[in-house]
């Protein structure tokens, strides 16, 4: 069980469901092979299963204090692993946003990502995964996925450009795991490797961001590696019904951004650092968020400003990173964010449109 800051609203518990737009109520029940279902009509289920930035929470070879706070147990301070995101239309077949390399951990603390019990003898409800860019923390995860196990990759052109250009990923064989491309703009039907559809829909668009920090040509804080044509993108996934939006990096927010995500039901947004400078000032890196193709939180130019303002339902930081004092629920950070209308993520989190 979480412990969650008094006062600020209820927040669900492991096992329970959140409902956008509704009442909080259990939508889940035991069908007769044990596999979890949920109601039939119940809407679109989406489980973030890793809420952390880069490296995790706390990070192996990181000592800063909330590292630190969260190895000792410290209450309000709770680990997390690398960012992704599972959805699903009936709670059956899964689409999985991003493949981190705690993949295996979530898999395991997920039940609904795992084989039925009374499943094949190799099978996964992982139908297809979507990618959003080529960082470590977003395709080092597709590795663990190997064993001859079909699935479909999804990405943009450079995205896959970059999985193609590293003969490690050929572990996963292409006649076995397709890999497919996302037209920027476009909608796609997302099916898995043998082409039956997933019920999900996925919309991408580009968002300012930069290349992966691996193909970075320079170390120097102030190179400029920006990228607004497809190295990072956003998606607005759905199930035909109500929507989200997913963008766990975004390096800015202009007209047309606000614009498109006005009336969302649901967002998941950029969370990784809570100042531009956040890093510098904690002593473990040179580099402003900014350079790292994050927006901040707060601040003038920072997220809360940026879609302040926006009908959007609901509203949550993911892609934490382990410097950032919104992870400690006791900290005036947290909450000048939770008066301000947002959540902060944390694994196991589900919201049910």
């Amino acid at each position: 069980m979480r412990a969650w800051p008094q006062g600020q609203g209820a927040h669900p518990r492991a096992g329970q469901i959140t409902r956008v737009g509704a009442k909080r109520r259990r939508v889940r029940v035991r069908g007769d092979s044990g596999r979890t279902s949920r109601n039939a009509g119940a809407g679109m289920h989406l489980k973030i299963v890793g809420s952390a930035a880069g490296g995790g929470f706390p990070q192996w070879n990181c000592n800063y204090r909330l590292s630190r706070a969260a190895r000792a147990g410290t209450a309000g301070v709770e680990a997390r692993t690398q960012s992704s995101l599972a959805a699903s239309a009936d709670g059956v077949a899964w689409v999985l946003f991003n493949a981190s390399p705690d993949i295996r951990q979530q898999i395991a603390a997920t039940p609904e990502l795992q084989p039925r019990a009374d499943g094949p003898l190799r099978s996964s409800p992982i139908g297809a995964v979507v990618l959003t860019n080529a960082d470590v923390d977003h395709v080092a995860g597709l590795l663990s996925l190997r064993e001859r196990q079909p699935f479909a990759i999804y990405a943009t052109e450079q995205v896959l450009a970059v999985l193609a250009a590293n003969p490690i990923f050929n572990v996963l064989d292409p006649a076995i795991v397709p890999r497919r491309r996302l037209q920027q703009g476009g909608t796609l039907d997302i099916a898995d490797a043998e082409g039956r559809p997933t019920g999900i829909t996925v919309e991408s668009f580009a968002v300012p961001g930069k290349i992966a920090l691996y193909l970075e040509t320079s170390s120097r804080p102030d190179a400029d590696f920006s990228s607004d044509s497809g190295d990072t993108i956003g998606v607005r996934i759905s199930d035909g019904g109500r929507s989200a939006y997913y963008i766990p990096g975004c390096a800015g927010i202009d007209a047309a951004l606000r614009a498109r995500l006005a009336g969302a039901a649901c967002l998941l947004f950029d969370g990784t650092l809570y100042t531009d400078d956040e890093m510098i000032v904690a002593g473990v890196g040179q580099k402003t968020g900014r350079r790292m193709g994050h927006l901040s939180i707060s601040g003038e130019r920072g997220a809360m400003a940026g879609l302040s303002g926006l009908d959007i339902g609901r509203r949550v930081f993911v892609h934490i990173n382990n410097t950032n004092p919104v992870l400690d629920t006791n900290s005036p950070e947290h909450a000048a964010v939770r008066a301000a209308g947002w959540e902060i993520a944390h694994d196991g989190m589900e919201i049910e449109l």
